[in-house]
């Protein structure tokens, strides 16, 4: 069974080896990127558990890294190492998305200390419905049902709330409308209306950058919607 999947990004090549091998002896599958760039799309496709970050990099640096990552909608866990102590840069880090923070030098054990823990913070294959998602310049926060588009606060009726945190938890797939009225409005008899339409009109109106040609809630020609933030 392979171990958890840590996404590397650091351009020292003595430190990237050193970590890449204690990572794999400690059960890891790693992949490793040398410079920004690289590193934001092998962490933009998806399919880390974790992503080990380094501030000062060539072509991109990880404040840059780590913002367009989130943007784009990743969750994935970020731990970011700096050679650089000031407080003002991890504060920096930790509002970008960061979730947690390491200054050089460091001891292996107490990053493998810090990486265990990320990983109880987020376990394994949890849906994205108990934290915080991102996608384009929308935050979504589970938990306090809080809502915000380029860093302003999102009004979403109760039911626009529930039915984007369904469209979150299913990303990807396509959602018939009777499957959304059974789910989202609880009926086990399917209405003839225009509920779901209407609702996702008024979601699109709230959180797509042009509602006409939406980017994140897809319509399915023939059965429904897809989320595809």
């Amino acid at each position: 069974m392979t171990g958890p999947r840590v996404l590397l990004i650091e351009d020292e090549a003595g430190l990237r080896l050193t970590l890449s091998d204690r990572l794999v002896s400690e059960g890891y599958s790693v992949e490793t990127a040398s410079d920004g760039e690289t590193g934001l799309a092998s962490a933009s496709s998806g399919g880390h558990d974790l992503i080990v970050l380094d501030v000062m990099l060539p072509r991109m640096n990880g404040f840059d890294v780590c913002r367009e990552v989130r943007q784009r909608g990743v969750t994935t866990p970020i731990l970011m190492l700096t050679a650089r102590g000031q407080v003002v840069d991890k504060v920096v880090g930790l509002k970008l998305g960061a979730d947690d923070y390491l200054t050089k030098p460091f001891e292996t054990i107490e990053l493998m200390a810090r990486l265990e823990a990320l990983l109880r913070r987020v376990p394994s294959g949890a849906q994205p419905g108990g934290g915080v998602y991102r996608f384009g310049g929308v935050v979504v926060d589970m938990r306090r049902v809080e809502v915000t588009r380029g860093g302003e606060p999102v009004e979403l009726s109760a039911r626009e709330f529930k039915l984007l945190r369904y469209f979150i938890e299913h990303r990807g797939a396509a959602l018939s409308r009777d499957a959304l009225l059974a789910e989202v409005w609880g009926y086990d008899e399917m209405p003839l209306t225009r509920t779901v339409d209407v609702h996702v009109a008024g979601l699109r109106q709230k959180i797509e950058s042009n509602p006409k040609s939406p980017e994140f809630v897809l319509t399915v020609h023939g059965l429904g919607y897809k989320f595809a933030g």
